[in-house]
This record gives structure tokens, C-alpha cells and sequence, in this order.
């Protein structure tokens, strides 16, 4: 997957989306069309699943998962803030939108979020490249039609099954990888 993901921020809190298909939140975001550049999309997924028109303000960094799916998974994070439209979720991806304050995010967070929330949080920009150690789990079926189906087949809350399917190992906290090098919180 080439994608995006959109920190949406607004007086202080940052806007959230619960998924349709696991009930866990997310940041918005989703795969980049063919044709389309990173900031298109980010746009246009903001757009699309929850109604806002939004003013990119900063590209927070690249996000990379080697080890998920069939490896090819690559994710360029923005901030932005809403300049029109309306919240409304496209029923057919999110169940529910709101905005959180960031000492208050809902805990059933789609894995990968929290410590790009944190990034976006933190004025960081441009410069971050993160390699996100999460394992796919190889018991699962890849296609989406298919994992949804042992999803619904599962007999678990669709929050429950992502949730007990989908394990991230941690990197050393305090550390980030910038530009192939690593440095502190503080760029040193």
C-alpha cells in the first residue's frame, strides 16, 4: 500500500475516525490513486471520509512496514487544519467521527496511530522516516475480502478480533529514525 494519513487539528484537539470495518480509530487517511501525489490524496481522503475540505500544513514524515502483508506498505503522514465542509462520515468507511484532545485518545487505537499522533503532535516535520516493526499476522488471509470474512466468521466484536490478531513490537522509546540516522527526541 502507497497511503496517506491526515492529522486534522482543531483548537488543540485532533480529529479522529472509528473504521467501519475493526471499530477502532484511526487518523484519516487510505491508498494513494493512480495519477495522484501524496498531498492529492491527503486531501481528498479528508474529504471523502469525513466531509472536511482541509489546508495541508506540514508533512510530518514517511512511515514503512516491511513486515506487513505482502511487504509492501508505505505511508507519508500530514497535518492539517479544516478550512470548509462538514463532519459527516462516509457510512461505508467510518462508523463515527470527533475530535479528541490529545491527553484523552480513545484507547482502542488501530495499531501504528498513537505514535504517529504523537508525531504530528509534536511540530516534528519533514525529515522523519519511522520503520514500524508491526507483523502481519501470517495466519490471516491477505486479501480484505477475505480477512473480513474470517473477521465476521470469528464470533468476536470486529475490535476484539483486530485487536487479538495484530501485535506491534516496540522500538526503543525515545528514538527516531530521521533521514537514516538515529537521534533523540530532542535532534541530537
Amino acid at each position: 500500500m502507497i497511503g496517506v494519513n491526515v492529522a486534522v487539528f482543531n483548537e488543540g484537539k485532533i480529529l479522529l475516525t472509528q473504521r467501519e470495518d475493526f471499530r477502532v480509530w484511526c487518523l484519516p487517511g487510505g491508498h494513494v490513486d493512480p495519477y495522484e501525489s501524496f498531498a492529492q490524496a491527503a486531501i481528498r481522503e479528508v474529504r471523502e471520509e469525513v466531509g472536511l475540505e482541509v489546508e495541508l500544513v506540514r508533512l510530518v514524515g514517511l512511515y514503512s512496514r516491511p513486515g506487513w502483508s505482502n511487504g509492501l506498505y508505505h505511508l507519508a503522514l500530514f497535518t492539517a487544519r479544516p478550512i470548509g465542509g462538514t463532519l459527516k462520515p462516509d457510512p461505508h468507511e467510518v462508523v463515527e467521527v470527533a475530535y479528541f484532545d490529545l491527553d484523552h485518545l480513545p484507547e482502542d487505537l488501530m495499531i501504528g496511530q498513537h505514535q504517529r499522533i504523537l508525531d504530528a503532535a509534536s511540530g516534528i516535520g519533514g525529515s522523519l522516516t519511522r520503520n514500524e516493526p508491526i507483523i502481519y499476522p501470517p495466519d490471516l488471509p491477505i486479501p480484505r475480502k477475505e480477512l473480513y470474512a474470517a473477521r465476521d466468521q470469528s464470533g468476536q466484536s470486529p475490535a476484539e478480533f483486530y485487536t487479538q490478531r495484530f501485535s506491534i513490537l516496540e522500538t526503543a522509546p525515545g528514538v527516531i529514525e530521521v533521514e537514516g540516522n538515529k537521534c533523540d527526541d530532542s535532534g541530537k
